[in-house]
């Protein structure tokens, strides 16, 4: 016990001790994140974040994250092709379809009347006729 003192300072005073982080060594992944540590951005769920927050306590015209009202938007809503589901810039004025390119703007022309009063029944925009 005594001659492990010993060696230990004269190691010491030789200075053969290595520092306790060389620059040149590649840093491991257990050494870098150790058991237990969260790696990187910790996220809630929205359980945890709904109990954490007094929402009961905020007035219920308020925007959370509990009630998913609001108000309505004042962008213009896109036109979407009724065959494709495309963005449309085209609306065919004899079938009120609207239309992505040409090969769909064919197809429209070729469907029947009782199609295409089914896909403006789908869009709400159907045309009854007396």
């Amino acid at each position: 016990m005594l001659m492990k003192g010993k060696m230990e300072a004269e190691v010491v005073d030789a200075e053969l001790v290595l520092p306790s982080y060389l620059s040149f060594k590649k840093v491991q992944m257990y050494e870098k994140y150790p058991k237990g540590q969260a790696r990187g951005r910790h996220w809630k769920h929205l359980k945890q974040i709904i109990q954490a927050e007094n929402y009961q306590n905020y007035p219920p015209d308020e925007p959370n994250y509990v009630n998913i009202e609001s108000p309505p938007s004042m962008h213009p809503c896109k036109k979407i092709c009724d065959i494709t589901g495309f963005e449309a810039p085209y609306h065919d004025p004899r079938t009120n379809l609207r239309y992505a390119n040409t090969e769909v703007f064919k197809i429209i022309r070729s469907l029947p009347n009782e199609y295409v009063q089914r896909y403006l029944a789908l869009r709400n925009a159907a045309i009854v006729l007396k």
